[in-house]
C-alpha cells in the first residue's frame, strides 16, 4: 500500500513587503509547489504576484484597522497570540521562515517543525537597547517599550522550544540561536540570484546603496560621509526613514525609491562600488553587488564578515562613524585597479540559488526520513 503524501505548510511573519526574508520564502515556496502559506499579515498584491499557486492565509491581525496594519511594530503585543492562533493541526511538516514570532506556531506533537531563522528576535535580545534608543520617545513610552520587550523575551524563549530543528542563515545567527535559545542549528546561506548579474569592470562614477530606509541600516552615516567627500551616491529603496535622510542629503545624493528588479540590476552593474553601512545577520545586497563584479565597503560586523574578502572583494570600516566610512571609501578608490570583476563575481556565486536548493532540500529530507518515516 502506497504511503500517503506528507502534508506540508509554510509559515512566515509578514507578507507586506519585498525584503530579503521574503525572497528566501519565495525560493522555499518554489521547492514545495502548491503548499499553503500562513502569515500574520499579508499584502494581497504581493501574495498573489509572488506566490502564485500557493494559497496564503492571514491571521486575525488582518481585522485590525488599516493604520495599525501599516505600522507593524505597534502590533507586537498581539503577535504572540496571533501566531499561536494559526491552526496547523492537519499538517505533517511545518517549515517556518522566521525572524520573530512565527516560529511560535503551535503544532501537534507528531508534526515536524523546521525553522529557517533569519535572526532570533533581535529587537528583544541583542539589539534591544539600540532599538529603544532609535524610537526616540519620552520616558513613559520608553518604559512601556522595555516592559513589552520583557514580556516578548519570556514568550520568545518558550516559543523557541516548539521548533524541532533550526536552520541559521549565517554563522552569526547560529551563535545567536545558541546563546538566546540554547539550540543547535545548521547554517544554510540564503539564496542569491547571482546568475542575473554580468560582472562589469567598467562603471559610472556613482556609488550605490540598495536597502530599506530604516535607522538600523545606518544610511545616515553613509550620506554624511559622501556629503564630505562630495562624491555621487545613489540610494535605491524606500522606508520610514526616507524623509529624514533626504533632509540631510546634499545634491550629490540621489534617491530612486523602490525599483523593479531589472532596473536595480543595471544600477548594480554600472556602479563604482557598493556601500553597506549597517550590520545585518547575512546581507543579500552586498552579495548581489559582488555578483555584478563590484567591490563592497562594509561595516566590520555581522554577516558581511562571512561574505566579503578584505582587499579582494571589498574593504571594511571598523565602526559606524562618518570619518571611518569616508576613509573606507578612499581606500576603496585607491585599491580600485586591483579588484578583478570576474573573481569578485565568482566568489559571490557560492551563495547561489542552486546551492541553497540543494542544501535546504537535503536538510529537510533528512529530518523527514529521521522523524516521520
Amino acid at each position: 500500500m502506497a504511503k500517503k503524501p506528507l502534508r506540508i505548510a509554510l509559515a512566515h511573519e509578514y507578507l507586506t513587503r519585498r525584503g530579503g526574508a521574503e525572497r528566501v520564502l519565495h525560493r522555499i515556496a518554489g521547492l514545495y509547489p502548491e503548499t499553503p502559506i500562513y502569515t500574520l499579515l499579508k499584502n494581497d498584491k504581493i501574495a498573489k504576484e509572488d506566490f502564485k499557486g500557493h494559497t496564503v492565509y492571514g491571521s486575525f491581525l488582518e481585522k485590525f484597522p488599516g493604520f495599525l496594519r501599516r505600522r507593524v511594530k505597534y502590533l507586537s503585543p498581539f503577535c504572540p497570540t496571533a501566531a499561536e492562533s494559526i491552526d496547523l493541526s492537519k499538517y505533517d511538516v511545518v517549515i517556518s521562515s522566521s525572524n520573530s514570532f512565527i516560529k511560535g506556531v503551535v503544532t501537534k506533537p507528531q508534526t515536524l517543525h523546521i525553522t529557517y531563522c533569519h535572526a532570533p528576535t533581535n529587537f528583544a535580545w541583542d539589539v534591544f537597547h539600540d532599538y529603544v534608543h532609535d524610537q526616540k520617545k519620552g520616558p513613559l513610552m520608553s518604559f512601556g517599550i522595555k516592559f513589552l520587550a520583557h514580556y516578548i523575551r519570556q514568550w520568545d524563549r518558550q516559543a523557541a522550544d516548539r521548533v524541532d530543528y533550526y536552520i541559521a542563515n549565517s554563522k552569526l545567527t547560529q551563535k545567536r540561536i545558541k546563546k538566546f535559545y540554547r539550540k543547535d542549528s545548521q547554517v544554510i546561506y540564503p539564496p542569491v540570484d547571482t546568475k542575473r548579474f554580468k560582472p562589469q569592470k567598467k562603471h559610472d562614477n556613482y556609488f550605490l546603496i540598495v536597502s530599506q530606509l530604516t535607522p538600523y541600516k545606518r544610511i545616515d552615516i553613509a550620506i554624511q560621509a559622501f556629503n564630505r567627500l562630495n562624491l555621487p551616491l545613489v540610494i535605491v529603496g524606500d522606508g520610514a526613514d526616507r524623509k529624514r535622510l533626504e533632509k540631510m542629503a546634499g545634491d550629490n545624493v540621489t534617491f530612486t525609491g523602490f525599483l523593479p528588479d531589472e532596473e536595480v540590476v543595471k544600477y548594480y552593474e554600472n556602479c563604482r562600488g557598493f556601500i553597506f553601512a549597517g550590520s545585518d545577520d547575512f546581507g543579500i545586497a552586498p552579495v548581489e553587488a559582488m555578483a555584478a563584479g563590484k567591490p563592497v565597503l562594509a561595516l566590520r560586523e555581522g554577516g558581511a564578515l562571512e561574505t566579503i574578502i578584505e582587499g579582494e572583494t571589498g574593504e571594511f570600516f571598523d565602526s559606524p562613524i562618518v570619518e571611518l566610512l569616508a576613509d573606507g571609501v578612499r581606500r576603496l578608490i585607491e585599491n580600485e585597479a586591483n579588484y578583478d570583476a570576474k573573481k569578485i563575481s565568482k566568489h559571490a556565486s557560492q551563495f547561489s540559488q542552486e546551492r541553497f536548493d540543494k542544501e535546504f532540500q537535503k536538510f529537510v529530507g533528512s529530518k523527514i526520513q529521521q522523524d516521520l518515516q
